[in-house]
Parts: structure tokens; sequence; C-alpha cells
């Protein structure tokens, strides 16, 4: 049984969740590799999701579409259907909200859950689980893994790097028995070391994490700051970060970013979708009432091997969710930064905000008529759909907006 003084905390990640959607709506896939990937012609064939079968071939999540063909030449590509996948995650939420009412999504396929005064109603934390996985998987048809631990980063490397390889799907990380379980794993199985950080690592003769864990902290954070507490922190087990509601509600900034469907090489055409950006960045931020002050905007370049592009962001004159301050603005950013190399993705960001209610007053502008007719578009747009109203610029060959219209995060409905 758990220390009556430790918090119980879950990370519940779906199995493979779009392919296993995918599966559920069509029985016929059900022993064939599928894998959920976008669309080729379009530049955005990446594998979003594999099941089992198709990754005992190799095929990993993020590959390109035609790298995982090449693995299993009988792979079935299916494309996202985002809508039916987040009706599905809400209906998991629904279910875990039964065993406890401090649920925090993590994302669409992974939710952590505080089950700390629950867990007595249903046994000890193993058999809770158990529950859970079993009312998922009649319900939905969809095996989900259980980490378990007493702090949020332990549960997600308990769920990650234990219970997604054992049969029962579940796996309960102790720190006291950390240096049986966790620091015997490669460094890069900690949450929080990608490659770069990996290298970094293996340079300074660290491989395991019980090897960071042996560091003081002082040494990490003579190397990353405040960074390298966190590593230090996360090698022990530490953190006491609760499992939060309202998670996402105080949002630090809003922004998009869009891999265009071919290279784009004109600053004309470059720019049409530099303003659609922008007209959605402004959309969101007034959806919540909030203006920012601080814009960045972002290339990739065509060459990924050159690593062409630029990543900037400049201080506005004052706080703003209008589109054309902000266009404005990010033209300036662009020209300044472009050199004029093909462009393959594009993104604008609007940050350090602030509540929108409070306005400064301009004796040169209009900016009460503007913002009413932001208002009065955004109100056709919730009504009839985002293609209702467009700018004529997205009119454009290379205009994205009608396309993006038929998809939810980048990927059709």
């Amino acid at each position: 049984m758990p220390n009556a003084n430790k918090r119980i905390i879950f990370l519940i990640d779906m199995q493979s969740f779009y392919a296993s959607v995918e599966k559920v709506a069509n029985p016929e896939l059900r022993n064939q590799p599928i894998v959920v990937a976008g669309d080729p012609e379009r530049r955005s064939g990446v594998i979003l999701a594999a099941c089992p079968i198709a990754k005992t071939y190799g095929v990993v999540t993020a590959e390109a579409l035609w790298q995982a063909q090449q693995k299993c030449r009988q792979l079935v590509v299916v494309r996202p259907r985002m809508e039916m996948y987040i009706r599905i995650s809400t209906q998991i939420t629904q279910i875990f909200e039964a065993f406890t009412d401090k649920v925090e999504p993590y994302s669409i396929d992974e939710q952590f859950l505080d089950v700390t005064g629950s867990v007595h109603l249903f046994g000890d934390p193993i058999q809770m689980a158990k529950q859970i996985r079993c009312r998922v998987w009649l319900e939905t048809g969809i095996n989900c893994r259980v980490g378990i631990a007493e702090n949020k980063v332990l549960a997600k490397m308990a769920c990650d790097n234990f219970a997604k390889k054992r049969e029962e799907g579940i796996f309960w990380l102790k720190r006291e028995e950390l240096s049986d379980t966790l620091w015997k794993l490669p460094i890069e199985k900690m949450f929080g070391v990608g490659s770069r950080m990996k290298r970094h690592f293996h340079r300074m003769g660290i491989y395991r994490i019980g090897q960071l864990a042996d560091l003081r902290p002082a040494v990490l954070i003579r190397h990353w700051g405040v960074n390298g507490e966190v590593l230090w922190r996360t090698a022990h087990g530490l953190d006491d970060s609760p499992v939060s509601l309202n998670v996402y509600d105080t949002q630090k900034g809003i922004g998009h970013h869009m891999t265009l469907p071919r290279d784009y090489h004109t600053a004309a055409e470059i720019k049409v979708v530099l303003l659609e950006l922008c007209e959605e960045v402004c959309r969101r931020a007034r959806s919540k009432e909030r203006m920012g002050s601080v814009l960045s905007v972002g290339c990739r370049g065509a060459d990924l091997a050159a690593g062409t592009g630029f990543g900037r962001q400049m201080k506005l004159a004052e706080q703003t969710n209008d589109v054309m301050t902000l266009y404005e603005a990010a033209c300036r950013l662009f020209d300044r930064h472009w050199q004029e190399t093909p462009v393959r993705s594009i993104g604008v960001s609007l940050e350090q905000l602030v509540p929108d209610n409070v306005v400064q007053l301009n004796l040169f502008t209009d900016n009460h008529k503007s913002r009413l007719l932001a208002h009065a578009m955004d109100d056709i747009r919730a009504r009839y759909g985002p293609d209702a109203i467009l700018r004529a610029a997205s009119l454009l060959s290379a205009g994205q907006a009608k396309e993006r219209a038929r998809k939810i995060g980048g990927h059709y409905k």
C-alpha cells in the first residue's frame, strides 16, 4: 500500500491512439499493419500513428510516409480524422472523471490523474489502474497503459519506459527503488532529454540516468542554469507540480505555424500566408480576450540539411490583437531577415499577453472602429465557418485559408 503522505499520480497513455481508433471504426483493418498519415501530395505525408503490427516492421511515428512504405509494402495508409479523435479523447476523459475529479490532459492521447483521494475506493493503485484499463477497453476498444508514481514526472517516465513494455500495461515507479529501475536506463530515456541534450551528456561521459543523479546540482547549474537543476531533480524523481484542471487557462503566447504545400520562392506569395497566419493568431487572441506586445516570426528553409531560415522577435509599439498592425510588423521582420531562399514552413506568434479590456487611446487612428470590424468578422466565421469570409489575398494561388478551413490542427477533420 502507498505511503499515506505521498500523492498517487497516474499518467495514462492510449496505445497508438489514432491507429487504434481507426481499427475500432474499421474492424476489417484489425489484423493489418496500418498507419495514420497526412496527405503526401501536400507535403504532410508524415506518420502520425502506427499500429503495433506496423511497428514490428520498423515503422515509427514522425518518419516520412515513403520511408514507412519501403519498410512494409502491405502498409495500409489512413488519412487522419481529427474530429473523431477529439471526440474519443473527450469520452476517455469522462471515463477517468468517474475515478477522480483531478484529471489533466497532457496531450490528445495522454492524461494525468491524481487519485490520492479516491484510490481507497478501488483497492490499491494497481487494482485501480486495472479497472480503468478495463473500462476504457470495454467502452472504446482502445488499449491504454498506466504509469504510477508519487508525482507527474515519475509517472510519465514509468509509463514511457516500463508500462509500455509490459503485457499488463501497468508499472509503479517508486522513488526508493530508482537505483534498480530508472537509474539503469540510458540518459535519453529521461524526461526532458532530447537528441541534442543526449550528445551534451555523452561528451561529459554521462550515458545512464544514474550517472546524472550522482552529479552535484552545481555542476549542472553551471552548464544549463536553472534548467540544470530541473534535470537533476528529474533524475531524482522530484516534482512538486500539481495535477491541474486549468493548466491551459493562462497562456503565455498564441502562435500558428504552417507547413506549405510547396516551396514558396517569392516575398509576395510568402506574405499571403503571413497575412493568413496573423489573421488566425489575432482571431484566437480576441477569442481569449487577450492582446500581446511581442511578435515572433519564424521561417524554415526548403533545404533542411543547410538549415536555412530564421526565427526573430520584436517588441511592438503597443499591445495589440489587430491583424493589420501585426501583419505590418511581421512584414518588417520578414523583410529584414529573409535571405531570399525558398521557404518550406512559416509561423507567427504573439506573446506577453495581457487582457484586452484596457486599451491605449490613439489620437491618430480609430482603433475602436477596427476592433468592431474584427469582432464582426469573428462572429461570421464562428457562425458559418472559418472560410465564410476571407481576405482577397487568400484567393490567390499562394493562399491556404480555404484549405486550412477543412482541417483541425493541420489535419483533415
